[in-house]
């Protein structure tokens, strides 16, 4: 899936949550969306979101 057509996905979905839910489900929508999108990122960087979330190491004392 390109990138036009992602956001314009995005951008539906956080319009549908506007509309029916409130601004608080929009505000919900667009949290969760984010949180996947660096996840996503992550992965396709190759990245472990344990490594990304672990810092900086607790090895060494």
């Amino acid at each position: 899936m390109d990138t036009a057509l992602t956001g314009m996905v995005a951008g539906m979905a956080l319009g549908f949550a506007g509309w029916f839910g409130g601004f608080g489900a929009f505000l919900l929508v667009a949290a969760l969306g984010a949180v996947g999108f660096v996840v996503g990122r992550l992965v396709d960087d190759g990245t472990d979101v344990r490594e990304f979330l672990g810092g900086r190491g607790r090895g060494g004392r």
